[in-house]
């Protein structure tokens, strides 16, 4: 590693070009090994309702969460240093960070992954390697009332920032600011912060934070909006990708690629005290919810921001099932109850609901050729409607004598968003977070 070193800045777009549009391979992950599926639905439940109760209480001494990867997520690879070296990192919206496995003594505790098999940086072998001094204006994206003791104006300071350790329910993570050289196909970005992890417990081999945040991959390469299309989980642990997109390209061009999308306004959540990681979710306007005609009966309250920051929906491509207060919850699950059991004379299948972790699920003829399950469709501020395709919200289970609503509440706490709209919902939908103009695009379409 280079040796701590006075540190001079460039703007980033001095040395690179104003106009550019990066398309990535974005891939499902997911390391959860049974085949079994109800265990599987009942892991993804379970990891869901975790990765929620973390965002709605970020419990970290810096200012992003950290959460368990023993979910289906979807992974980017990205190269650093000089000469590259390329780490798959979990493509997160939910947090802003960029961290990776890092150094020959890298260690992570009980994670779902073997440290000896994970890809790892060795700053040793980059020579654009330096550590982030304590003076460096980025420390504060980590640290943001850091203080350098030892350094004062008419010394020469070699403190360095403050290590940055994450804490959170059932792990944390730990290690050193780096700035890095980011590699992409003929295009270098010089002096790139990241997180240097050497230790880990209960953690992901690496994010990729695509949050609202200063630290964040979209902030730093100052993109206009960035763009993706999630495959299916069908094709979980597959080679098969679809593209991540950072467009920051104007005009026409630029245009065209996102016609066709609806729109709704980014809602924007203040920053307070102690409760800061709240302000790099990306929050929407959701005003109401229907299954077929009829609306769900969910108290306004319940959807709106408070004064306090807390409420709301989010959008979480780290979150895997959509996770609902139970105030909003129950009264969406009593309507497809209403209409599947009163209407179609569909029965609660109990079992099904003790396995998997998910409910109502019901009894279905494994000969049915066509299940026609009520629309559910998400009206938001603006007047954009998702309609969610059956298969992003029912899960059919087993042998297909049993389908599920794939929408799951839990002890989450009062605090924090009452909405998290996770990336199964998202499936098969591209969807643009338009940066300059603070909204969020979508339109359904097939990502294989």
């Amino acid at each position: 590693m280079a040796s701590l070193s006075s540190f001079f800045y460039l703007s980033l777009f001095s040395i690179f070009p104003l106009i550019y549009s990066l398309t990535i391979p974005l891939s499902p992950l997911q390391t959860y090994p049974s085949q079994d599926p109800y265990q599987y639905l009942n892991f993804l439940v379970s990891s869901s309702l975790t990765r929620a109760f973390h965002l709605k209480n970020p419990q970290t001494i810096s200012t992003t969460p950290l959460f368990s990867h023993s979910y289906g997520g979807y992974s980017i690879s990205l190269s650093f240093g000089t000469p590259p070296q390329t780490i798959p990192l979990l493509m997160d919206t939910g947090s802003d960070l960029i961290w990776f496995p890092c150094t020959t003594r890298y260690l992570c505790k009980n994670c779902s992954f073997s440290s000896s098999n994970t890809p790892l940086f060795i700053p040793q072998q980059s020579s654009s390697s330096k550590i982030i001094g304590c003076r460096n204006p980025k420390c504060s994206w980590i640290h943001p009332n850091a203080q350098c003791k030892d350094c004062n104006p008419s010394n020469n300071c070699t403190q360095i920032c403050p290590p940055y350790i994450i804490f959170y329910e059932s792990g944390a993570t730990s290690g050193i600011s780096l700035s890095e050289t980011l590699n992409f196909p003929n295009r270098t970005i010089p002096n790139f912060f990241v997180g240097c992890s050497v230790f880990s417990s209960r953690t992901p081999a690496g994010i990729a934070g695509f949050g609202r945040g200063q630290a964040s991959l979209p902030s730093q390469l100052n993109v206009d909006k960035f763009a993706y299309c999630l495959l299916s989980r069908k094709f979980d642990d597959t080679t098969r990708s679809s593209p991540l997109i950072l467009d920051n390209s104007s005009g026409s061009d630029s245009e065209k690629k996102s016609s066709g999308l609806i729109y709704t306004p980014f809602i924007k959540n203040p920053v307070f005290p102690g409760r800061s990681a709240f302000s790099v979710y990306y929050y929407v306007g959701l005003r109401k919810i229907t299954v077929g005609e009829r609306r769900v009966r969910i108290p306004y309250r319940y959807l709106r921001l408070d004064d306090e920051g807390n409420g709301g929906t989010i959008i979480d491509s780290g979150t895997t099932f959509t996770v609902m207060a139970s105030e909003v919850r129950e009264p969406l699950a009593a309507e497809f109850e209403s209409q599947l059991v009163k209407k179609m004379n569909f029965s609660r299948a109990l079992g099904v609901e003790v396995l998997t972790g998910l409910s109502p699920c019901f009894n279905v003829s494994s000969g049915t050729t066509r299940l026609k399950f009520p629309k559910l469709k998400l009206h938001f501020k603006g007047g954009a409607e998702m309609a969610v395709p059956p298969e992003n919200y029912a899960a059919v289970v087993g042998d297909g004598s049993a389908v599920c609503l794939m929408v799951v509440s839990g002890r989450l706490g009062s605090g924090g968003p009452t909405i998290i709209l996770g990336n199964v919902f998202w499936q098969n939908y591209y969807v643009e977070y338009d940066l300059r103009k603070e909204r969020l695009g979508f339109k359904q379409q097939q990502c294989e």
